[in-house]
């Protein structure tokens, strides 16, 4: 970020979340990058209470954070171990279209990219059982359970942006952090298809035909994610409108209360240079799993591409190994690999990737950064 930029500082939340109200008058987006304990997830809230302050109680925010998760409720069933499910909060305005609108279909759509397990919800009791395979009624892994979650919001979104009666009180999206547990490359699936939800939340036409556009807040700690976000929304495709958005880097300086915000159009970190760096960290670590093959065939594809190619395989061209890196890019990336249970590679292959990567490293000359946040700008 540029040194020269002007910081513009706020007392409290208030003041901030006035501030980003005001933004997104006229903006479809506005993108905050901020470190962890910022106070990301009490702005949300300060947001989304401003709106219902205006609205004499009704609210114009379907957000997504932390207290969206606590919208749900684990029951083991401690005593007959038979018997769990997760309790929905149904009183919350989050579920208010959710028996009429028969999300269940759109749900499974988005989780099938994510997960491999199945669901079933009872709108009479409101709880949700989940299986896989000849397995009902099975516990799924914390990961899995804010993958369901996350899946549940999207399908809303999407009814949100329909117009759907139920609803119609919706003028704003928030949402904050919300792949906080999964792990970095995964987080690329998620992005794209939230950008692409948001440019269609951003281009929404009204009833007669008029632009009505859902304006969104979005805040992340994830620099990669947050990275994605931006790429996506901001660039204008063949065939789309333009999104407008604007990009801060929210900080908390002290423990006084005041915070600033600082107008940037740069992001932490370039897209597949972060990626990169998540390669070369995970590589040193020896912490390597499928998908990486997964990541790395997909930035040597924009490296080609960067470079006018339409194959990966220029990038190999002339290293000693070529013959054996375009085989093993093209045997080992292609596979399905699950979010929330990765499969680590074995030895072999991990030794062939570090190859891979080391090999790209000397022939590009990357800038690869520190993703450490005490590193970030």
């Amino acid at each position: 970020m540029s040194g020269t930029t002007k910081i513009f500082q706020y007392k409290n939340l208030t003041s901030l979340a006035q501030r980003l109200r005001s933004d997104v008058k006229d903006l479809h987006c506005v993108l905050l990058y901020a470190y962890n304990r910022t106070g990301k997830t009490r702005l949300s809230m300060e947001f989304k209470d401003q709106g219902k302050r205006k609205g004499e109680g009704a609210p114009d925010t379907l957000y997504f954070n932390a207290y969206t998760e606590d919208l749900f409720v684990w029951h083991n069933d401690l005593e007959g171990d038979t018997d769990r499910h997760l309790t929905i909060n149904a009183r919350s305005s989050f579920f208010s279209g959710l028996r009429e609108l028969a999300l269940d279909e759109a749900i499974a759509g988005y989780l099938a990219r994510y997960a491999d397990f199945d669901f079933d919800i009872d709108y009479e009791k409101w709880v949700v059982t989940f299986r896989k395979g000849d397995n009902d009624r099975i516990k799924i892994s914390r990961g899995e359970e804010k993958i369901f979650i996350w899946c549940i919001f999207m399908a809303i979104c999407e009814r949100v942006i329909d117009r759907h009666p139920s609803y119609g009180w919706v003028k704003h999206l928030y949402i904050d952090d919300p792949i906080s547990s999964l792990d970095d490359n995964n987080a690329i699936a998620l992005a794209c298809d939230l950008a692409a939800l948001l440019r269609k939340a951003a281009t929404r036409l009204g009833a007669n035909g008029d632009r009505d556009p859902l304006r969104t807040v979005f805040s992340s700690h994830h620099a990669l994610f947050f990275n994605i976000m931006c790429n996506e929304l901001g660039r204008t495709k063949e065939g789309q409108e333009k999104v407008s958005t604007k990009r801060y880097f929210l900080h908390r300086p002290d423990s006084e209360g005041a915070f600033t915000l600082r107008a940037t159009g740069d992001t932490p970190f370039f897209h597949h240079v972060a990626i990169l760096a998540e390669l070369r960290k995970c590589s040193e670590a020896g912490t390597l799993y499928t998908y990486h093959f997964n990541a790395l065939r997909s930035i040597l594809e924009k490296t080609a591409s960067f470079f006018g190619h339409e194959d990966l395989r220029v990038c190999l061209a002339g290293l000693e190994d070529e013959a054996l890196y375009n085989r093993a890019l093209n045997l080992l990336s292609h596979g399905r690999y699950a979010i929330t249970e990765p499969v680590e590679m074995v030895d072999d292959n991990k030794a062939l990737f570090r190859r891979i990567l080391d090999d790209v490293l000397v022939r590009f000359q990357f800038a690869v950064p520190e993703l450490d946040p005490e590193a970030a700008p």
